[in-house]
């Protein structure tokens, strides 16, 4: 018996794959892009000031582990569009006139902005701003300056959270669900809806049927479109009702761009479908497709405190681009013009995809 099993894994190969490939995964995402204390966030800067003392501020931050300045704002509009699409975490405004302040002694204030969708991104940053603004302007203030020193810092330093200024988990988790359920269930069901077909032999009667391939893929599809709008329904009456989670943003536009998101994934599950021969073998790769999904898209650890190499791969995953569309409608208030450049990369996983699926889809039984 003992050696008519290793017979059998050695012909069952996907398997085999799957018990050596899900944990030599998990070991490697765990022990290299999971990272709970992110560094290296995106800065932006918003100067009105060209002193010595704020070349020394940013300076600083830009040394510092937690800061890497990436953009040089020119106005409040602009700022305020970087955050909202995410493209930096942090902008520092300056004050104009902050060195002649400065050096009156007049404690001018230091306005650091971050975006607080996720508190576990920031807090560590925003944490140690304080100290570093106050050691790093110590360093260049001398003589009569010098007295405000040993009493009171030399700066006001003010942080806004936006978004998310309590800083409640809840508010960044539960509208992230909604993608990460999403991609579990509709990937696994797709995929072993089409699977047993193939098992019980059903799926000789639909190649009977004049149906052209795309036609069986979105016959597969479709119904269990509705099937995902029932879940994000679910979700998103218990995030308002039950988390109070605050909805700035429009829920019908989160409703209309997730179409994109929902296709995507059930195009995954047909395209499994196609690779392998039995149940447990789509059950196995559903898991080896969600396992990244999860652990590289920002839902679980903060996107951002990843190694670059893992920033890569989850960008090319589709819950990472619509954990940052739903979040970014419902917390951020978000509208059409924000969303869509996220939407491009999910339309164009979901393009490939139906490519592959229908390059590999058999018209006749093996």
């Amino acid at each position: 018996m003992v050696a008519k099993e290793f017979v059998q894994m050695r012909r069952d190969r996907l398997t085999f794959a799957m018990l050596i490939g899900i944990p030599l995964l998990q070991t490697v995402l765990f022990g290299y892009a999971i990272n709970s204390d992110p560094r290296h966030l995106p800065l932006a800067v918003l100067s009105g000031d060209n002193s010595p003392f704020s070349r020394s501020l940013i300076a600083a931050m830009q040394t510092s582990s937690y800061f890497d300045l990436v953009r040089t704002l020119s106005s409040r509009g602009e700022a305020d569009r970087a955050l909202d699409l995410g493209e930096v975490q942090f902008v520092l405004t300056i004050p104009e006139g902050f060195g002649r302040s400065l050096l009156r002694g007049e404690r001018p204030v230091l306005l650091l902005e971050a975006d607080a969708t996720d508190p576990g991104a920031t807090s560590g940053a925003l944490t140690a701003f304080r100290a570093l603004a106050v050691r790093a302007l110590a360093r260049d203030l001398s003589g009569p300056p010098s007295s405000l020193l040993p009493g009171e810092d030399p700066v006001t330093v003010r942080v806004h959270a936006q978004y998310n200024p309590e800083a409640v988990t809840r508010y960044n988790i539960v509208p992230g669900l909604m993608g990460t359920i999403l991609t579990l269930t509709l990937v696994m069901i797709t995929a072993l809806a089409i699977t047993r077909e193939r098992e019980r032999g059903t799926m000789e009667n639909l190649l009977t049927t004049p149906v052209r391939p795309l036609e069986v893929m979105l016959g597969k599809i479709v119904p269990y479109i509705l099937v995902g709008y029932l879940q994000m329904g679910l979700i998103l009456l218990a995030a308002r009702y039950l988390f109070d989670v605050p909805f700035h943003g429009s829920v019908v536009l989160v409703l209309l761009l997730s179409v994109f998101f929902i296709a995507a994934n059930l195009t995954v599950g047909v395209t499994i479908s196609t690779l392998v021969r039995n149940q447990l073998q789509a059950l196995q790769l559903s898991v080896f497709f969600f396992l990244p999904s999860l652990l590289l898209s920002g839902f679980m650890f903060p996107f951002r405190g990843m190694p670059e190499w893992a920033q890569a791969v989850g960008s090319v995953l589709p819950l990472t681009h619509y954990l940052r569309i739903v979040r970014g409608v419902l917390l951020k208030g978000n509208g059409v013009a924000e969303a869509l450049v996220h939407l491009w990369p999910i339309a164009a996983f979901w393009l490939a995809v139906i490519g592959i699926g229908l390059k590999r889809f058999r018209r006749t039984l093996d």
